[in-house]
């Protein structure tokens, strides 16, 4: 289903939780670029980088991006209007209070940090108000975690993969569940601002100004 934005369900939501592989980077900058400081959830991040990466990436999205962006620490709760990234090999897990954990064991589906373990483990926290997305990736981490937010009443949101980089991560989350959207990458950051009644953020001259709710294609 591609869709319009469920802005009379968007009450329920309470966070967000996004999984990335190949072209992962630009997918993300994408999409966060889109958040302002005052968005109303949490974001969780798996994105598969080299497990000894440092935290350039995040160091550089934070500045130029409006919304907070940091890498995720041990028993640090997770707030609202936050951008929360997986460390280098390790496993970002959210705790039934809603704190977010780390732990370095075994990959799962050859990868540390795993989309599925943070998906997972967000949909038992959430449940029916978390948000979960899949994006560009060359393998299937993802695909039973997204499967499980819908279990637990969650909302599924895939990449078309006609517009993301690497086709297969998001083909077997498609394949896994039923999920209610299925958007192009310059769509997602946009539908995610209109959901959660905010207003978006664009880069002009350098800076971060609004721009209104960005529900417009181009």
């Amino acid at each position: 289903m591609t869709g319009n934005a469920d802005s009379t369900n968007a009450a329920r939501y309470e966070a967000v939780v996004i999984g990335a592989s190949s072209g992962g980077v630009k997918a993300l900058s994408n999409i966060i670029s889109c958040l302002g400081d005052t968005f109303p959830f949490p974001v969780m991040v798996v994105l598969h980088i080299h497990p000894h990466a440092d935290a350039g990436l995040v160091r550089l999205l934070d500045t130029r991006c409006p919304i907070h962006v940091k890498e995720a620490d041990e028993k640090e709760p997770a707030h609202a209007g936050v951008v929360y990234f997986a460390p280098p090999n390790y496993h970002l897990l959210v705790e039934e209070e809603r704190t977010l954990s780390l732990s370095v064991e075994e990959r799962v589906n050859h990868s540390r940090p795993s989309i599925d373990l943070l998906f997972e483990t967000a949909a038992e926290a959430y449940g029916t108000g978390l948000i979960g997305i899949v994006l560009t990736g060359a393998n299937r981490d993802g695909a039973q975690g997204l499967r499980r937010i819908v279990e637990c009443g969650g909302m599924a949101v895939v990449q078309n993969p006609a517009t993301a980089e690497a086709m297969a991560m998001p083909e077997a989350a498609l394949k896994a569940t039923p999920v209610d959207h299925v958007l192009p990458l310059e769509e997602i950051g946009p539908w995610l601002v209109s959901i959660s009644g905010e207003t978006a953020s664009s880069r002009v001259g350098g800076q971060w100004v609004a721009s209104g709710k960005g529900d417009d294609e181009g």
